[in-house]
């Protein structure tokens, strides 16, 4: 009886030291600018799945500002966060900050954007494939004539594996001559209003004569549409991604030709999951579902990639049923039986 007593005391100990062990767990979340819309919707899956998980939320936001992110990762750590996720505003510059969770035992998971350390996670959606996605889109509907590549940030590898994506539809038009590039430029720190300013200065250029744009993000793409319809160009093809609310409005609207939508819901989740998993000493290659993945520098990552969907005027229904936006968002200002997701 006694030992009985014993081993149930011992299986009662160690259960209460595995929930203490996940009550103590804190997650600390490094957000590279927190103003853009997407990430809200970001952290409230992230806040849900570390809440299930028994796991604390704490959480800077850099404000675009590289040394602040430095900063801000330093904060999180003396702050306890046993686990760290990082949405990096410039790749390079956060690898110190990286370094030193790393060195002091603390795993990192990079976010949607690449950090270049073979040490650290990497969860995205299959950025490639999203390049692509938008340049399918907009070759549909405009598969020749002027074209305008609006980048992402010239300090995001992201930006530059997009375009990749984009120029695997585009290129054989390009050096055919059926497709001419009048204007590519990189927007820092993905800015909207650094979009609709090169926007303006390519259409200056090229005396307006511009005939489809692809732009890397939704919130590039809004700079861009701003752009065109100051000069009355509104409607010609204009990619995005993120599913951002106003670019789904801008697609039902026709100003926008197709924002290829990655479920954040989805990537925040998945996300929280891996940093709670790493945090217990799970190894980075032993997270279900890991890839190994080749980084533009040939290094090798411990990746983690979710499919993003291409939504056009004829899909807006599919983030309206998945509960991603509401209808009256959608089709604010759409005419009555133009669009059938709004009818």
């Amino acid at each position: 009886m006694k030992k009985l007593l014993s081993t149930a005391m011992l299986a009662g100990t160690l259960l209460l030291s595995a929930n203490a062990f996940a009550a103590d767990l804190t997650v600390g979340v490094s957000w590279s600018n927190f103003q853009e819309e997407r990430w809200k919707t970001d952290e409230a899956a992230i806040k849900a799945a570390l809440e299930a998980a028994g796991a604390d939320y704490i959480s800077a936001d850099a404000q675009s500002n590289p040394s602040k992110q430095l900063s801000d990762i330093e904060s999180l750590i003396a702050r306890g966060a046993n686990a760290l996720i990082v949405l990096a505003q410039d790749s390079a510059s956060i690898g110190p900050a990286v370094e030193q969770a790393i060195n002091e035992g603390i795993p990192v998971v990079g976010y949607d954007r690449l950090i270049e350390d073979p040490n650290a996670y990497y969860i995205t959606f299959n950025n490639k494939e999203v390049g692509r996605l938008q340049a399918e889109a907009v070759f549909g509907a405009q598969p020749s004539g002027n074209y305008v590549f609006i980048k992402g940030a010239p300090t995001d590898p992201n930006a530059n594996i997009l375009h990749e994506g984009q120029l695997e539809i585009l290129q054989a038009a390009i050096d055919s001559g059926n497709i001419k590039v009048v204007g590519e430029a990189y927007t820092d720190s993905w800015q909207p209003a650094i979009a609709q300013r090169n926007m303006e200065q390519f259409l200056t250029a090229a005396d307006n004569k511009v005939d489809a744009v692809v732009a890397s993000n939704d919130g590039t793409a809004g700079g861009v549409v701003a752009a065109l319809s100051a000069q009355g160009m509104q409607g010609i093809p204009v990619s995005g991604q993120d599913g951002d609310h106003a670019a789904l409005n801008r697609v039902a609207l026709g100003t926008q030709t197709v924002s290829v939508w990655k479920d954040a819901r989805l990537l925040g989740k998945r996300a929280a999951e891996i940093a709670v998993e790493l945090a217990k000493g799970t190894k980075l290659g032993d997270v279900p579902g890991t890839e190994n993945w080749q980084s533009p520098n040939g290094k090798t990552m411990k990746s983690f990639f979710l499919d993003p969907v291409a939504i056009t005027q004829n899909k807006l229904d599919l983030v309206i049923d998945a509960g991603w936006v509401s209808k009256d968002v959608v089709c604010k200002g759409v005419p009555s039986g133009k669009v059938s997701a709004c009818n």
